[in-house]
C-alpha cells in the first residue's frame, strides 16, 4: 500500500505500508464502495517484509518496520515534479507509487493540517476522533468551505511547488484520505501521516512530536524552501508552528490558520489566544474557511 511520497535531486522518500488486507468492494462504475472508518483498521501489518522498489532499470530492497510501515529514504535521479515508480513484495504483483521531487531551484513549498482543516472531524474530543475512525462512512465526510480552491491557487500561483499534506491520522486511513482529496478536487500532494500504538516510552504516539519531527526534517532536507503552514486552532498546529518557526525563522513564509466554528470549537475544547502571535518573523493570518484565508494571504503578499 504505497503513499504519495516526496524527493529532491538524487533522492527520493518512500512511504508505505505492508499490509494484508480484504478484498475492496467496488460499485458498479468500478469506484470503491462506500468504507466505514473502521475498516481501514482491519488490514493486518507485515512486519519486517523485504520490499522491492523499482525505479526504471534500478532496483533497491528496503525492509518494512514491526508495524509494517516503509519511510526509506532511496538514491534516484528523477525530473522533477510527480513520477511514478513501482513497489512489490515477494510473491505479489506490483504496484504503482507517486513521489513528488522538488527542483533544486524551488522556494516556496505548502505544508497542509488535514483534520479540521482541509476536512471537517472535530477533533482532538476521544469520542469524537473514535466516532470519525470508526463509525462514520467516508463519503459523509465534509471539506471545509474554501480550502480545495485555495490550496489549488497556491499550486497554480506558485508551479513546482511540493504539496504536503501532514496529519496525525494513522497510516491505515491514507487510501480513505487519498479519495476524499480527490473527490472534493484537493490538490494533490504528499502524505505524512503517523502509525497507531505504543511506542518504547508511551502508550500512545505523540501527534504533536510527529508534527514537529517532519517539519524539522523538511527543513534540512529542503534549506531552499520557505513553507506556508496551514492548520486550525482547534488542535496544536498554533503553538506547534509557533516553536518551528522559532527555530527554523527562514523556513517559514507564512502561517494560515483555520478559525473552528464556535460548535467546532466546543467539540475541539476551544482555541488559541491570538494576540500571542503578534511577534512573529512572518505573516500570521486567520479565517473561518479558505476564501477568508485566501483574502488574507494575498494581503500579505502570498497570493496575488
Amino acid at each position: 500500500m504505497p503513499f504519495p511520497g516526496y524527493g529532491g535531486p538524487g533522492w527520493v522518500r518512500v512511504v508505505g505500508r505492508v499490509l494484508i488486507v480484504p478484498p475492496q468492494r467496488s460499485t458498479k462504475t468500478g469506484e470503491p464502495a462506500s468504507v466505514r472508518g473502521w475498516r481501514s483498521f482491519v488490514g493486518i501489518p507485515v512486519s519486517f517484509a523485504k520490499v522491492t522498489v523499482q525505479f526504471g532499470e534500478t532496483t533497491h530492497h528496503v525492509v518494512a518496520d514491526r508495524g509494517g510501515v516503509i519511510d526509506a529514504v532511496i538514491d534516484a535521479d528523477l525530473e522533477p515534479g510527480w513520477q511514478t515508480f513501482t513497489v512489490s513484495v515477494e510473491g505479489q504483483a506490483a504496484v504503482e507509487a507517486t513521489a513528488f521531487v522538488v527542483a533544486e531551484d524551488t522556494t516556496f513549498g505548502v505544508v497542509c493540517d488535514v483534520d479540521d482543516t482541509v476536512m471537517v472531524t472535530a477533533l482532538p474530543r476521544p469520542f469524537i476522533a473514535a466516532w470519525n475512525s470508526f463509525v462514520v462512512d467516508e463519503h459523509a465526510r465534509l471539506p471545509v468551505p474554501g480550502m480545495a480552491v485555495l490550496l489549488d491557487q497556491l499550486l497554480r500561483q506558485h508551479p513546482g511547488a511540493p504539496m504536503v499534506y501532514l496529519s496525525t491520522g494513522a497510516w491505515n486511513v491514507a487510501p480513505t484520505l487519498k479519495r476524499f482529496l480527490g473527490r472534493h478536487l484537493f490538490p494533490t500532494g504528499s502524505m505524512l501521516l503517523t502509525d497507531w500504538g505504543p511506542t518504547h516510552d508511551r502508550w500512545f504516539r505523540s501527534g504533536r512530536e510527529h508534527k514537529l519531527t517532519n517539519l524539522r526534517r523538511l527543513a534540512a532536507e529542503f534549506p531552499h524552501v520557505q513553507w506556508l503552514l496551514i492548520g486550525d486552532d482547534g488542535q496544536h498546529d498554533e503553538a506547534i508552528y509557533s516553536e518551528f518557526m522559532q527555530e527554523h525563522p527562514g523556513s517559514v513564509a507564512a502561517v494560515a490558520i483555520r478559525r473552528l466554528l464556535p460548535a467546532e470549537a466546543v467539540l475541539a475544547g476551544g482555541r488559541a489566544d491570538q494576540e500571542e502571535h503578534a511577534q512573529h518573523t512572518a505573516p500570521w493570518v486567520s479565517a473561518e474557511d479558505g476564501a477568508g484565508l485566501r483574502d488574507q494571504l494575498g494581503e500579505v503578499g502570498i497570493l496575488h
